[in-house]
């Protein structure tokens, strides 16, 4: 009997599904080739943002002036840096972000581009600036 039950319990064991992981991205350098800043953080805050944006839409001139990476989800997205570096995303690409480097970034497909984005900051710390409200 003892034999049996164990027998099931080993067969029940190999037949569950084992929880698999991969790196989507991993790297010390954002999408341009910078190396990320480092930074010491007294409280840290980790903010995950959907941004949804709309087919043919061009986000305003921006910074972030925190570590942040996301992927995006549906849609198509070009980023573009003011020396004029570009970057091609479709949907299920990722990305590690520029830090204090202006950019944009347009959705040149007909659906909405959404991309979620982590962040990584000091708490209540921006995480985005438009280039007229940076100083520096």
């Amino acid at each position: 009997m003892l034999k049996s039950v164990l027998l099931a319990l080993m067969f029940a064991a190999t037949s569950v599904s084992a929880a698999t992981s991969k790196d989507l991205i991993k790297s010390t350098q954002s999408w341009n080739g910078d190396r990320l800043p480092a930074y010491v953080l007294n409280q840290p805050e980790v903010t995950i943002k959907e941004i949804v944006i709309a087919p043919g839409e061009q986000l305003p001139w921006h910074q972030h002036p925190v570590i942040n990476a996301g992927i995006l989800l549906s849609g198509e997205l070009v980023v573009q840096t003011r020396d004029g570096k570009k970057l091609h995303l479709k949907a299920g690409d990722t990305l590690i972000e520029l830090v204090n480097t202006s950019h944009t970034g347009q959705n040149i497909s007909a659906e909405p581009a959404k991309i979620v984005v982590f962040y990584l900051a000091e708490q209540g710390e921006k995480v985005t600036v438009l280039d007229h409200e940076h100083k520096g």
